[in-house]
């Protein structure tokens, strides 16, 4: 069975022998894997902007840039700085050698002639790696487009959202508060003046005089009911007879009130209460009177 090469993951291989190249790819021929080859430093750089790599396998003794140098060079792009170096050397080398390349950003070092399973191992985990990281950049991007989805505003089709308090229907008026209400109507000048006469009138008929107010300052206070029901002028005297008892009866109960309300009375009251006494008093006699004839 033919297995179909993952071509999203790419291996790297540089090295200026040739020979080197060909062990390199019969080596990491079984992984299935694109590799490209590179055969200096120069040219490893350009193929690395050309494309994504999962690892780079980079020979140390190159002439012109070495490999510690094509590393520096991939570490300090921002496109390659994240792709794993691997650093190839041959035996008889310095033993600073592997320090060094750590230092420059490798993340692994081996010595020719390395062994072939040990660095499939290699190789394969950090394609594994680099599998693993491109779907979580897929799940991102996919999770970003859901929220940014989500997040858009509504067309004019789509239902606005309801009122707080629309479900409920119209609020009933008993709910409307008392600052709402209208302000009762205010009296013309004119019908207010009318009044204030009408009420000096009746105050002139019952025989008080009048006090004196200065301006501005309201008129003569209104009087109670009681008392407006006491100081109505006494009715016109009846004729003898069945009517004239309960006649007396009644302005003697109007008496009686008169003298109760005369007791808290002070000022104008008090005089108006005093002759309103007098005028049923005049009227009882007035009865009396008739019935005697």
């Amino acid at each position: 069975m033919t297995t179909t090469p993952d071509t999203s993951s790419s291996i790297l291989i540089v090295d200026d022998m040739e020979e080197n190249l060909v062990a390199l790819e019969a080596v990491l021929g079984s992984l299935t894997q694109k590799v490209v080859r590179a055969r200096s430093g120069e040219e490893a750089l350009k193929a690395m902007l050309r494309e994504e790599f999962a690892v780079v396998l980079i020979d140390v003794l190159m002439p012109g840039m070495n490999g510690f140098e094509t590393a520096a060079n991939i570490k300090g792009l921002d496109q390659t700085k994240d792709v794993p170096i691997i650093l190839l050397t041959g035996a008889s080398v310095d033993p600073n050698y592997a320090y060094r390349g750590y230092t420059v950003g490798a993340a692994d070092f081996l010595i020719k002639p390395f062994d072939p399973w040990l660095l499939r191992t290699k190789v394969n985990v950090f394609l594994d790696l680099h599998r693993k990281n491109r779907q979580l950049a897929a799940q991102a991007e996919q999770l970003k487009r859901l929220l940014t989805s989500d997040e858009q505003p509504r067309g004019e089709g789509a239902p606005a959202a309801p009122t707080p308090g629309a479900a409920h229907g119209p609020l009933p008026a008993t709910t409307v508060s008392a600052s709402a209400a209208p302000p009762p109507p205010v009296a013309p000048e004119g019908a207010r003046e009318a009044e204030e006469a009408g009420e000096a009138g009746v105050a002139g008929e019952a025989g008080a005089p009048e006090e004196p107010r200065a301006p501005g300052q309201p008129a003569t206070p209104p009087e109670s009911q009681e008392f407006r029901a006491h100081s109505e002028p006494p009715p016109p005297p009846v004729s003898p007879g069945a009517g004239d008892a309960s006649r007396l009866a009644e302005i003697a109960g109007q008496l009686a009130e008169v003298e109760l309300l005369l007791r808290d009375a002070q000022g104008t009251d008090k005089q108006r209460l005093a002759d309103r006494i007098a005028e049923l008093e005049q009227a009882v006699g007035r009865l009396l009177v008739s019935r005697g004839t």
